[in-house]
Formats: C-alpha cells, structure tokens, sequence
C-alpha cells in the first residue's frame, strides 16, 4: 500500500512538472511568434511604378524603359528570372541580391518596328514576399515624319 502512495505521489510531481513546462514552453512561443523581428525575414520589391506608357514614338525609335525599384525588406532579394509576353520586349537585371534598401533597375528594349498600339506584360520571379510581380509598358508607334 505504501508503495501505491509513493507511486502515485510520483506519478501527480510528474504530471505537475509536465504541465508547468508545457505552460512555459507555450508561453515563450506566445511571446516568440507575437515579436514581428522574429517572424522570418523577407525582402520587399518596391517598384517606383509597374506600368510604363511609351506615349506615341515614332518606328524604329525610343526602345529603352527602366523600371527602377528598392529592396524595402529586412532580407536580400534575388531576382530568379524575367518573362516577358512577347519576343519583341527583352528585359535586363540584376544577377546579384539586392540587399535591404539597395535600389536596382530592370531595363526593358521593346521593338518600336510594329507600327500600332502595344500593351506588353513584364514578370519579375525572386524570392522577395511577392514572389511574381506584374510590370507593364504601353504605348503606340507610329510612322516616321
């Protein structure tokens, strides 16, 4: 008999101190998971604009736009790949991470040979929050004077 007190009374000092460790680890994960610095860290693309209007230009003139933006996160951003929604537009950027509140540029060359009005999509694909960003240039060509 006095071995099942003894048992028992190991058994509760157990689940006792079982439960004040569940407690404290719940806590410490509360006040964790509440502190925004401690949420995992990611990079920000801020694009000083995501759509470029070309205007009217004249064929075979005024390729070149740039699409310039900052890092505005608390991570470097790597840019994996830019697609473009035709062949007539060709995108250049940056090879290297953007560190945080670095600012970098994507170039864009659209073929200004089409005569007529043109809406072209530009992806940007990293590894920043937005992982697939959006960019747009528009505009129309027009015959030379």
């Amino acid at each position: 008999m006095k071995n099942v007190v003894l048992e028992n009374k190991r058994t509760v000092k157990s689940s006792i101190l079982s439960l004040m460790l569940l407690v404290a680890l719940s806590i410490t994960s509360f006040s964790f998971a509440q502190n925004p610095d401690n949420a995992k860290a990611l990079g920000i693309l801020t694009f000083k604009t995501n759509v470029i209007d070309y205007g009217t230009v004249e064929k075979g003139t005024d390729k070149l736009r740039v699409f310039t933006f900052t890092n505005t996160g608390k991570a470097p951003v790597l840019i994996s790949k830019v697609k473009t929604s035709c062949g007539c537009t060709v995108p250049s950027y940056p090879k290297k991470p953007i560190l945080p509140g670095e600012s970098a540029s994507i170039d864009i060359t659209y073929n200004t040979n089409r005569i007529g009005q043109f809406t072209k999509t530009i992806t940007v694909m990293s590894n920043a929050e937005e992982a697939l960003q959006r960019l747009t240039i528009k505009g129309k060509v027009v015959a030379k004077s």
